[in-house]
């Protein structure tokens, strides 16, 4: 699980009433991961941090809090099941035992499709949208014999590299990771690839029933992707493009990095060739790639074990501060963050504090909407 502290054991939702609970907590305002498993942990459960939000909320200055509606939860998961998609809670055995590992994995997740394919020795693939046609070549040919060594494929649906990748590996195994909703075509070009890999692969996706993406949701899409697979590799990527995001990702989660070189000239390969210049591993072709996978035996954390009263966990500190106490660390916090995303780990050393003293004061502002958290332990301030 998420390292977060706690003196309650925390087990996975067995009960539609508790699959309920968990997703509205998920989709309350301004609840994403990192607070949701706070909130967990120090509440116990999914329905014990409903009631307590409205609380977390007010003590932010937030005083019209009103947490997700159990006819909205109940709703989305009506249209979930009646599209023939699944809803994956956080510790159960069909969870992606891959995810488990992040410090920001989904708590839940639609997914449709074939979902052995999840547990599978992934590799991603990810680049540019407007891709030239030696990249989509060298797509089409990595995937190709990747998947002939055993190897799922994961992707973002985009255009360009993306969708060349989901349509070598149809027939062998794909994994698209959706920003908007599972039952969202994006784009609308892809309408009928996406229809395929429901079909013989498989989607995923975190997000509501019926979102539409919007820009902020691909960054949270592209740790998904890394996250799933045991190596990134990035073909063909402008020096700012969300394929180096996806890298960076990677890097931060322990997954390997991969690029296809491009010519200095060509912008389209700035950014990979800038990956292999900062230590990425150079790919000529599939075997580059497969003799730089990690070993498949290296444990993924147990999806159960991880969060059954057998696990201990250590209690979180009390709160003993005064109001005006609260208020100065909250400012000390706010005034080390800007909009520069900064590692929380190195937030807590900066302010000389422990985790337990900081960590409910992030929930605090996050939910005041004065910072924002992002993929990788991040959190910056809100602008």
């Amino acid at each position: 699980m998420p390292n977060t502290p706690s003196d309650h054991p925390l087990a996975p939702p067995t009960q539609e009433e508790a699959l309920i609970a968990w997703l509205r907590l998920i989709r309350s305002r301004r609840v994403g991961p990192t607070t949701f498993f706070r909130l967990m942990s120090e509440h116990g459960s999914a329905e014990a941090a409903l009631d307590a939000l409205p609380d977390v909320a007010l003590d932010a200055g937030v005083s019209d809090y009103q947490v997700w509606s159990e006819e909205g939860a109940h709703a989305e998961l009506r249209d979930g099941l009646r599209m023939g998609a699944h809803l994956i809670a956080y510790g159960t055995p069909e969870y992606p035992r891959a995810l488990m590992s992040l410090s920001d994995a989904p708590p839940l997740i639609w997914v449709k499709g074939d979902l052995s394919l999840l547990n599978r020795s992934t590799v991603a693939m990810v680049g540019a949208r407007n891709a030239s046609s030696l990249g989509l070549r060298m797509t089409r040919k990595l995937g190709t014999e990747l998947a002939e060594d055993g190897h799922v494929i994961a992707s973002g649906l985009a255009r360009g590299i993306d969708t060349v990748a989901h349509e070598a590996t149809i027939e062998t195994g794909t994994i698209a990771v959706l920003a908007g909703g599972i039952d969202v075509v994006y784009p609308p070009e892809n309408a009928k690839l996406m229809e395929q890999i429901a079909e013989k692969g498989v989607l995923v996706s975190e997000s509501m029933i019926g979102l539409r993406p919007q820009a902020r949701d691909f960054p949270r899409r592209n740790r998904i992707i890394s996250g799933l697979s045991r190596a990134v590799v990035v073909i063909e990527a402008a020096a700012k493009s969300g394929s180096l995001l996806t890298a960076k990702n990677a890097l931060d989660q322990g997954r390997e990095v991969l690029a296809v070189p491009g010519h200095p000239f060509d912008a389209r390969a700035s950014g990979c060739n800038m990956l292999i210049r900062d230590g990425a591993v150079l790919v000529r072709d599939a075997k580059d790639v497969i003799d730089a996978l990690p070993a498949e035996d290296t444990p993924w954390p147990d999806p159960v074990a991880q969060i059954t009263p057998e696990t201990p966990v250590p209690p979180a500190e009390p709160e003993k501060r005064t109001l005006r106490e609260t208020a100065h660390l909250h400012q000390q916090i706010l005034d080390r963050l800007g909009p520069s995303p900064l590692a929380e780990d190195q937030l807590i050393r900066d302010l000389n504090l422990s985790a337990g003293q900081v960590s409910p004061a992030l929930t605090t502002l996050e939910l005041d909407g004065e910072i924002t958290r992002q993929p990788g332990g991040l959190v910056s301030r809100a602008v």
